[in-house]
């Protein structure tokens, strides 16, 4: 090179070792591919639906629990995916938006109908170490199922799984005792107002509109059992 430019010599062989460079690039995708395929199998292992995707929302793969739940997760163009339900679906796709600029995790309720109980999907940024692992991926998504028991929820589970707040969390965790809205502040020592202001937070998050529907969805959760 002289002067900021290239002989012909040098042009000529770079060209000569361009066809190298695209195989090794070509052989380095698709080892990240199977390492990305090898991790969400183990999670398949352990019951829990799991994909992986781009910043841009198109998946690269996705393990067999998943793809089982045709009913819930919906291909679309350009190797994208989408929910069924339309009002979750729309907290779906602005968190793959969201995910380019915040890297934050997300947590997106899912109302149980006839065939099947509640899910909450998680869409978790990979960075760091973890591109190590998911080469080319941005995005991990996995579905738990929301089942009601007698068991009380911890406050750190629902917060995990909802994105609440700890306080939000806290009262959470009393109502689904089924204590009544203005017992509950006052166990944690808040006022009625506040405690309104938080259940419409809670409401917001997990999806529903009324105390009992809270209240049956925050009873337990627990993973995926293949069938």
């Amino acid at each position: 090179m002289k002067d900021g430019t290239y002989d012909r010599a040098s042009v000529d062989r770079l060209d000569q070792l361009r066809p190298h460079f695209a195989r090794a690039g070509m052989v380095s995708a698709r080892l990240g591919l199977e390492r990305a395929r090898a991790t969400v199998s183990a999670l398949e292992t352990i019951g829990l639906p799991a994909a992986v995707m781009t910043a841009s929302g198109r998946v690269l793969t996705a393990n067999g629990l998943l793809e089982e739940l045709t009913e819930m997760f919906l291909p679309t163009a350009y190797g994208g995916m989408a929910i069924a339900n339309a009002s979750a679906n729309a907290l779906f796709q602005q968190a793959i938006l969201e995910n380019r600029n915040d890297l934050a995790v997300r947590s997106i309720p899912v109302a149980a109908n006839e065939s099947r109980p509640a899910l909450v999907i998680h869409l978790l940024p990979l960075r760091r170490a973890a591109h190590d692992i998911f080469t080319g991926a941005d995005i991990l998504v996995a579905a738990t199922e929301v089942r009601a028991s007698a068991v009380v929820p911890s406050p750190i589970l629902l917060a995990g799984l909802f994105d609440l707040t700890p306080s939000e969390a806290r009262l959470a965790a009393v109502l689904s005792q089924g204590r009544p809205l203005k017992d509950a502040a006052s166990d944690l020592k808040i006022t009625v107002k506040t405690g309104r202001t938080y259940l419409e937070r809670i409401f917001a998050k997990t999806g529903t509109s009324q105390q009992s529907q809270l209240v049956a969805l925050l009873k337990s959760t627990e993973p995926l059992n293949r069938r």
